[in-house]
């Protein structure tokens, strides 16, 4: 009598997944399919793009969007979404320009007000979220118009004008500039300090996100709140945490602005929080949270500044810029969802 072997049974729970699924199943995956596909179709139809200078360039672009990236980044996998990111930049700037010119004090005064007003509407707008449990669209949605509105009003009413008197011949305007809004040269090409705060920025988070409980929290946080709750998930703190994240980009990118033109035109930023939500998504972010990477958002930002730059390199019509941005959106997330349930199949 003899008795079959039988094959092991195998948990697929713990089996080993291939090196070429671990890279599928990175949120940021698609992105760079993408962003590598750009250059190269850039470099090939604009050999003017490859100079160091017009990567400055580009890079700069992209930074003006990465900053405010990474904060949408991590508010979206945590599960939620600001619309009130492009006037809070302004805001910002506008916070300190008016207090210091008004005051007649160093502007560093301002820009550490600046820095209290981002964070304190950051953590306004998270509490009210939890405090309600209205939707983020309705609650930033309310604080992009009442943004706008103090956005006019006050500049009208302090400075008499829409846009900022300049700032430039106050003291600490040229050491705040140099943090903020000066060049660092690098092998004869002047690259912008928003390039390397940019990418500083995006290593902090991806530590965060990759190396920390508060990243498990957050993605806990976006996939399922309740779930997070029941297993110890400080999920309030988190949330306001992330808006308040939000809320520093904007004082980043605001004091940039600022120092970089020494004036602020109070009706600007209106439309960028699309843009910043639209690198977050062509990174692999989903709208339903609990997914995405602080490098997928960096690398949309990148793809939105070889947009940008590559079709004036390539002397085409800039308005079709925004149809371009458009298709590079859809085809971005349609490769993000095909490379994400390929990868949860392997």
């Amino acid at each position: 009598m003899t008795i079959a072997a039988t094959a092991p049974v195998t948990d697929e729970r713990v089996a080993k997944k291939s090196t070429v699924s671990k890279l599928l199943g990175r949120p940021e995956i698609g992105a760079l399919v993408g962003a590598v596909a750009l250059f190269v179709f850039f470099a090939a139809v604009a050999p003017v793009f490859l100079q160091p200078g017009s990567i400055a360039t580009v890079l700069y672009g992209a930074s003006t969007i990465g900053i405010m990236a990474v904060g949408v980044s991590l508010l979206m996998i945590g599960g939620e979404f600001d619309l009130s990111t492009g006037v809070a930049v302004i805001s910002s700037a506008l916070m300190a320009s008016l207090f210091s010119w008004y005051f007649s004090m160093n502007v560093w005064v301002g820009v550490l007000l600046a820095l209290v007003m981002s964070l304190g509407v950051g953590f306004i707008n998270g509490w009210i979220l939890i405090k309600t449990k209205l939707p983020s669209f309705i609650v930033t949605l309310a604080t992009f118009l009442m943004l706008t509105g103090l956005n006019l009003g006050l500049t009208r009413a302090i400075g008499g004008s829409v846009s900022t008197p300049s700032v430039s011949n106050m003291d600490g305007f040229e050491s705040a500039r140099a943090i903020f809004a000066s060049s660092v040269n690098i092998a004869g090409v002047d690259v912008k300090i928003t390039v390397f705060i940019w990418l500083g920025m995006v290593a902090v988070a991806s530590w965060v996100l990759l190396r920390t409980k508060i990243g498990n929290w957050i993605f806990a946080s976006g996939g399922d709140a309740n779930a997070a709750r029941a297993v110890g998930v400080p999920v309030v703190k988190t949330k306001i945490g992330l808006f308040m994240a939000v809320g520093f980009c904007a004082w980043v990118l605001g004091m940039h602005n600022l120092f970089a033109f020494a004036t602020v035109q109070s009706g600007e930023g209106i439309g960028n929080e699309f843009l910043y939500i639209i690198a977050a998504v062509i990174g692999g972010c989903l709208l339903t949270g609990g997914y995405g990477s602080a490098i997928g958002g960096a690398i949309g930002a990148f793809i939105f500044g070889m947009a940008n730059k590559g079709i004036v390199y390539a002397e085409w019509n800039p308005d079709w810029f925004k149809f371009f941005l458009g298709l590079m959106l859809l085809l971005a997330t349609i490769v993000n969802l095909v490379v994400k349930r390929r990868a949860e199949q392997k």
